[in-house]
């Protein structure tokens, strides 16, 4: 008789897992409790048993396949017969296959959906057809050491997950109060947990609270909120309640950067435009973007993707009368130093006139923030919704750096600084990738000519 395998309820609310490993091939005998596959779900890695003996006829699954619970994994044939019908009933309809699956009770059932003639109970627990236990491989392999059935271990990690120190204890070898901490906390958790299923749900945002009447305390003024400070307020709000921030901080030391601007600033300004550290700032993080493409990106929730754009478009956020405006600087990987400081500059006439269009403040893949202008020094800004980055920059202050040594004294020199703080999406990049991606903007910074040799 062939059976089809599916996909078991792991429990603890785990819908669906990501194939890591296939132990079975085609052919393969295999018995009652033999490891089939390895799931990876949201909460662990679980190896997945067979629940009966014989062999595999078909493996529909492979290393990679999301898999959800339900899902026919794998077929064996058991070499048992199909049992015939007895005498008064009529031989009901199969299949062509006679292929079954196993209830979540271990009762087997007709691909027609009714029960077969001969039910099998399902295996008690702590059997090896018994539901698969979510534990760590590092946690499996010392059980496997150490003799001991994971069925039979009170878990006490989060999720129903079973620990390493849950199966020392289950083997004697941890100390009589930790095995009963395990089991208090076992027992607490059932009991939460029969708590909640016996409750209604409630949902778990927070409204916004009710304002107080402030005209109690004295007079007061209401502004209605308009425009570009209501998107402003939105945009924000969004930003911050899908995005988890993380940022690192750094010190450029732009002293030669600045030699260099203020021998060429005229040059600039008789073209049209104006050499800023902004512009320079700007072109280096136009050579990050390409050595660092993930910076470069939206996230796609829905997809479950990565959208990594191949343009290096770069919104500068300008103070207006108005509010905060971010209208966006084209193909900045492609245009020279002269030819950005005089786009950028025309740009942002155009956006404090309010003559800047809609299209003009759109499509930006990274975001630039200067605050140093107002005398602002490090700040972290809150990343432009959908990017997944932001730098923010502070004013450039001369400050005494410790620049060598000299007959075992250190020199100290005064140094021009700048300070930068990047702010990055963490469902998409981690605290080293920021920081590798900050160097490497630093590194072009404090070197014009390694500016002159980035430059892409």
């Amino acid at each position: 008789m062939s059976k089809a395998f599916q996909l078991p309820d792991l429990g603890e609310g785990i819908h669906e897992g990501e194939v890591i490993a296939v132990h079975i091939e085609v052919g393969q005998k295999v018995e009652e409790g033999d490891i089939l596959l390895e799931v990876e779900t949201d909460k662990a890695a679980v190896d997945i048993p067979s629940p009966f003996s014989g062999t595999v006829e078909e493996v529909r699954v492979k290393a990679g396949d999301v898999v959800k619970v339900g899902d026919v994994l794998v077929t064996v044939d058991t070499g048992e017969e199909t049992s015939k019908p007895r005498q008064s009933e009529k031989p009901s309809h199969r299949a062509d296959s006679e292929t079954v699956r196993e209830s979540e009770t271990g009762t087997s059932v007709d691909a027609d959906g009714g029960d077969s003639a001969e039910k099998k109970p399902a295996s008690a627990p702590g059997g090896k057809g018994a539901r698969p236990v979510p534990a760590s491989p590092a946690t499996r392999r010392i059980a496997r050491e150490l003799g001991v059935d994971l069925h039979e271990v009170a878990p006490t990690g989060p999720e129903g997950l079973v620990t390493t120190e849950d199966v020392r204890a289950h083997a004697g070898q941890a100390s009589s109060e930790q095995a009963a901490a395990g089991r208090r906390q076992s027992q607490e958790r059932d009991e939460d947990k029969r708590e909640t299923e016996t409750q209604p749900g409630r949902p778990i945002t927070v409204p916004e609270p009710v304002l107080p009447d402030f005209t109690r305390w004295g007079e007061v003024e209401r502004v209605a909120v308009r425009s570009i400070r209501r998107a402003t307020a939105r945009k924000m709000a969004l930003s911050w309640s899908q995005i988890p921030h993380v940022n690192t901080q750094e010190q450029v030391d732009v002293t030669r950067l600045e030699a260099l601007r203020q021998r060429h600033k005229d040059r600039i300004v008789s073209a049209g435009g104006r050499l800023t550290l902004t512009v320079f700032t700007m072109k280096a993080v136009s050579a990050a973007l390409g050595a660092f493409p993930d910076f470069n990106a939206s996230l796609d929730t829905e997809a479950g993707e990565l959208v990594r754009k191949r343009y290096r478009h770069i919104g500068v956020a300008v103070e207006t009368e108005d509010g905060l405006i971010v209208p966006v600087v084209r193909d900045v990987d492609r245009k020279s130093i002269r030819d950005l400081a005089v786009d950028m500059h025309d740009l942002v006439e155009r956006t404090r006139e309010r003559k800047v269009s809609l299209e003009e403040m759109q499509g930006g893949s990274f975001t630039i923030t200067n605050a140093g202008a107002l005398g602002g020094g490090f700040f972290a800004p809150i990343i432009n919704f959908p990017e997944v980055a932001i730098l923010g920059m502070g004013r450039a202050v001369l400050q005494p750096m410790v620049t060598g040594e000299e007959k075992g004294r250190h020199r100290i020199e005064p140094r021009l600084m700048l300070p930068l703080v990047l702010c990055v999406d963490h469902r998409v990049l981690d605290g080293a990738d920021a920081i590798r991606f900050l160097q490497y903007i630093k590194q072009i910074l404090e070197d014009p000519e390694e500016m002159l040799l980035s430059i892409a």
